[in-house]
């Protein structure tokens, strides 16, 4: 029963290795053809050109310098008008704040009161000076008298003087109690409203006024990139995908920037008014450098390899792969320094995962593509 057992056992292992001996030896192996895939791609030409660095940056929309008027109150007071709402328009001259401060209306008439009585005491030194340089003509008076008359005029007259002085500089002070609007604009933010009592201190504004009509945008330029921006040079505001970006030029640079700092404000001003808000977080380009006469090829050809950049060319219909020195890019070209040269045809599409000397069938490019037949 055990060998039984057994022969049963390896009889199939047996049939297995004598169907496998005979497959080998008795029919020859079927022959293995290779096929090599052909690619399509697109091309286009290297060609020569002029390509300008763009510097992107983000901004924030802000009044212009003698556009925008914060108010805020001469010493501490209690507000008794305000004429205006946050979002009226206001013109020059207008009445924007009245603020009730007793103590520069008492001011105001004490120094009056100086000045009054200044001018009242220089009015009696001269008629005496007069009296006694007649005298002194009739010989009746002595000179050091009328010499003592004459110091008598001038100390009157300086003492006048600086009555007037704090008398003008009270009125000035009492004048601020009225404040009207410098210029043209519009109430941007009101922070009271009348009967409040306010501080003299910005931290403690009542109104902000700004000209909605001259307005800048301060962009934030990373340090490295200032020295690359020219002032007058052309810069653009980008807004939403389907309306074209808003026109502007560089006004002004920092010539000075704050140590350790990464990015420092460059001043952009519009070309025409613009529609944006005060303080409308923005992006920006500035027009940089410009290189002409360069290799160009379209940005889209361009393969990002770890550390490396390289181009495919198509020559006799093989993919090559060429290692490529860049310079600028902007969103259609960039400029190559080294590893092409102009009239090459180069893989604008097709080449994601292209093994280096892959057969390829070129297409037209897709602006040169007929329109499919509705």
């Amino acid at each position: 029963m055990i060998l039984s057992a057994r022969t049963s056992f390896w009889r199939p292992l047996w049939t297995l290795v004598f169907c496998m001996t005979a497959a080998g030896c008795g029919k020859p192996a079927t022959e293995e053809v290779e096929t090599e895939t052909v690619v399509p791609v697109t091309t286009e030409a290297a060609a020569t050109g002029t390509i300008r660095a763009v510097i992107h940056a983000t901004g924030d929309v802000n009044p212009a310098a003698g556009a925008e008027l914060v108010v805020v109150a001469p010493e501490a007071a209690r507000i008794l008008e305000i004429t205006k709402a946050e979002g009226d328009p206001v013109r020059r001259g207008d009445v924007l704040v009245r603020f009730e401060i007793p103590s520069l209306g008492a001011e105001v008439l004490s120094k009056g009161a100086e000045a009054t009585g200044a001018q009242e005491r220089l009015r009696l030194a001269r008629e005496n000076q007069t009296r006694l340089q007649d005298l002194f003509t009739r010989g009746v008076a002595a000179r050091k008298e009328v010499e003592d008359a004459t110091k008598d005029v001038a100390d009157a007259e300086a003492a006048l003087a600086q009555a007037q002085a704090g008398r003008s500089s009270a009125q000035q002070l009492a004048a601020r109690a009225t404040v009207t609007a410098a210029f043209s604009g519009v109430i941007a933010k009101r922070f009271h409203n009348p009967g409040d009592l306010v501080e003299a201190a910005s931290s403690d504004p009542v109104l902000r006024v700004i000209d909605p009509t001259r307005l800048q945008v301060d962009a934030s330029v990373p340090i490295a990139d200032l020295s690359r921006i020219k002032v007058g040079a052309s810069a653009r505001v980008m807004v939403a995908d389907d309306q074209p970006p808003i026109p502007m030029k560089v006004a002004s640079r920092p010539a000075a920037v704050e140590p350790g700092t990464a990015s420092a404000p460059v001043r952009l001003t519009f070309l025409s008014v613009s529609n944006l808000a005060a303080g409308s977080p923005v992006q920006t380009e500035i027009d940089a450098e410009e290189h002409a006469g360069v290799i160009l090829v379209p940005a889209e050809a361009l393969v990002h390899e770890g550390d490396e950049t390289a181009v495919f060319v198509a020559v006799d219909k093989k993919a090559q792969r060429r290692a490529v020195v860049v310079g600028i890019v902007d969103k259609d070209h960039a400029e190559i320094k080294s590893g092409i040269k102009a009239g090459e045809q180069v893989i604008t599409h097709g080449q994601a995962g292209l093994p280096d000397g892959a057969t390829i069938s070129t297409e037209k490019p897709r602006a040169e593509k007929s329109a499919p037949e509705k």
